[in-house]
């Protein structure tokens, strides 16, 4: 894989039929989590089951060991990084860690990580470390190892200890977009809250190739897995999900539109969290799928001073101009917020978090499967489809449902609590 400033993720130049443009995917997603408030390794392993059992939800190319992408998002997990980090870390939350996509050769590579601390060190943080990812690459095809890039886990923290949690997050937004377009490295994430490991993998091969899944110390309170089927896309090692803050099975239908409002809308871009907003323009990445770029706005959103609930609800609002049963508060949030973005329409079953809070919700016509369950013991899992988990007996499911379009499915880790769709939506507009 060869890296160039700003970076650009389009594989194939349009040609005849084909527009890079207007990539979209088919996927399965799943999601593990705990109501217990307490990171464990059970997520980690049983999402990673989950993820195999998805396998058909995703796609491979004429090699049948070349998958589309995989991947695996998670919260946190402190106590891992803990023990692989070659330097003691602040507590838990006062330090962002991601892993970088860098070029294969060592010199090039070299050069690259010099060019991101220095721009880590012009935004006012520290390199803590940077760590190998420890890969094994046997059976992958030859086409995802003629792409594969070397992968490295960048520590970073602020040396006055100042900056922790979202804070931190917004500090190291503005140091991986910076990267983006001036160094052209790709971040698969760079956050406090959480970490994504992903590539041009199928189901099957994520655990095996990222060593670090395998650890008995990698535990988490949150996991979302993906499994890529690029309808009209080429794959790569960037385009597999989960993203930063989210996972996407469906398509985003009005894409093309929404993509030029956000353009649109860059000079007039403005938040004192977030500093000045030239070196990080643009927001959306050339090249990137839909999925890709609706994270981005997600994103954005979130980390200019929104809740995951609400900028999700401002993307994916449900169908609420003609609903006469609608409370008039709740209502007149979707009437504002209307005024400020767009929908981002189209056929999308939509897992987000940010480290605490775990999220679904549909599209507003319902369009993507999505089926959840609750255990006695604790635990919540959620995917395109049941029986991602058959070890789980019957007499062990506390309750069971499906998603529904236009209400959000909401678990608060630090409450231990499944947040009512009515609570959501009066909170919001109580507070907004």
């Amino acid at each position: 894989m060869t890296f160039h400033a700003p970076l650009d993720l389009t594989i194939h130049d349009s040609q005849g039929m084909y527009d890079p443009g207007a990539e979209h995917d088919a996927c399965g997603v799943g999601m593990v989590t705990t109501l217990n408030k307490r990171p464990e390794r059970k997520i980690i392993d049983d999402a990673i089951e989950v993820l195999v059992n998805l396998n058909h939800r995703g796609a491979v190319g004429a090699e049948e060991n070349t998958g589309d992408g995989a991947g695996i998002l998670m919260s946190m997990p402190d106590e891992f990084m803990r023990a692989t980090v070659d330097v003691e870390l602040p507590e838990a939350g006062h330090y962002a860690a991601g892993m970088a996509f860098l070029d294969r050769d060592i010199a090039t590579s070299g050069q690259q990580e010099r060019a991101i601390a220095k721009i880590v060190r012009e935004e006012g943080l520290e390199v803590l470390a940077w760590r190998v990812v420890p890969t094994n690459p046997d059976g992958l095809g030859l086409q995802a190892l003629a792409s594969m890039p070397s992968f490295k886990t960048l520590v970073v923290a602020d040396p006055e200890g100042r900056l922790a949690g979202i804070d931190l997050d917004r500090r190291t937004f503005r140091i991986r977009k910076r990267v983006e377009h001036e160094v052209g490295i790709y971040f698969a994430s760079l956050s406090a809250r959480t970490i994504t490991y992903k590539g041009m993998l199928t189901t099957m091969q994520l655990k095996p190739f990222f060593l670090d899944l395998s650890d008995e110390r990698m535990k988490a309170k949150i996991a979302i897995v993906h499994s890529r089927f690029s309808t009209n896309t080429f794959p790569s090692w960037p385009l597999a999900q989960p993203f930063r803050l989210l996972a996407h099975n469906g398509e985003i239908n009005t894409i093309q539109g929404n993509r030029n409002w956000l353009s649109a809308r860059e000079g007039r871009l403005s938040s004192e969290l977030l500093g000045e907003f030239k070196p990080l323009l643009p927001i959306a990445t050339p090249g990137y799928s839909d999925s890709g770029t609706f994270d981005e706005c997600l994103e954005l959103l979130h980390l200019a001073g929104r809740s995951m609930p609400h900028a999700i609800s401002m993307m994916l609002p449900p169908a609420w101009e003609k609903n006469d049963q609608l409370d008039p508060d709740v209502r007149a949030f979707y009437e504002y917020n209307n005024t400020l973005i767009e929908p981002w329409d189209g056929p999308a079953h939509i897992v987000f978090t940010d480290g605490t809070q775990v999220g679904a919700l549909l599209d507003r016509n319902g369009f993507r499967p999505g089926r959840w369950q609750v255990t006695k013991d604790g635990y919540v899992v959620l995917a395109s489809e049941t029986g991602v988990l058959p070890e789980i007996p019957e007499e062990n499911i506390l309750i069971k449902g499906r998603l529904e379009p236009g209400k959000m499915f909401l678990v608060d880790t630090d409450e231990g609590r499944i947040i009512p769709d009515e609570e959501i939506k009066k909170t919001l507009a109580s507070q907004h």
